[in-house]
């Protein structure tokens, strides 16, 4: 692609490459296109999360971390185990366990835990962290059909997992720093009605 080109009109007919340098090409619907899709749009979520907090707010270098290393396992996802040329940007190897600990963090800052089913919303923020959470989850079912196909690398699917998880507890975060009440649906194992 020459320097400037946006569209090479090569995806007219419904077909993309991808990664591995062979020069193949797949239909869009591809298993693997469709990760792609989802883990793509999970890091633009992330991108307007970060639009809406205050300057300076303490989740901004992790989150930008997260985005970073997005962009690099989106490369490994994007070339199939059997390519030639295999990426040499790193795996998120490391990223599950400072993921495991933000969220530990953040789960004795807060007032309590809960057991509860949580309605998404509160305000712009928590509502967006929740809208990260939903993506990060397709993006994860996604990567789980394309893994029955052409084996996925753990941290990847490690690494989606976290994330959504972590965007969860942000969002309970946000909710008790700002005194907002969380809206329960119901208990994650509704009691049994004694008979």
């Amino acid at each position: 692609m020459g320097k400037g080109v946006i569209s090479t009109r090569g995806g007219d007919k419904g077909k993309t490459a991808i990664g591995g340098g062979g020069g193949e090409r797949v239909d869009k619907d591809d298993a693997r296109i469709e990760a792609l899709g989802d883990l793509d749009e999970t890091n633009s979520v992330i991108g307007v999360l970060r639009s809406v907090l205050p300057a300076e707010h303490d989740w901004e270098s992790g989150l930008q971390r997260i985005q970073t290393e997005m962009m690099n396992l989106m490369g490994h996802v994007a070339t199939p185990s059997y390519a030639k040329k295999q990426p040499t940007i790193p795996l998120p190897e490391e990223s599950s366990i400072w993921m495991e600990e933000w969220m530990k963090a953040i789960e004795e800052s807060l007032a309590d835990t809960t057991e509860h089913f949580l309605l998404p919303g509160g305000n712009q923020i928590c509502a967006q962290c929740h809208m990260v959470r939903t993506v990060a989850r397709r993006a994860e079912r996604r990567l789980v059909t394309l893994n029955k196909i052409d084996p996925v690398n753990p941290s990847v699917l490690k690494f989606v997992n976290r994330l959504s998880d972590l965007a969860f507890k942000l969002a309970r975060q946000e909710t008790h720093r700002k005194g907002l009440t969380e809206e329960r649906w119901r208990l994650f194992k509704p009691e049994r009605s004694k008979s």
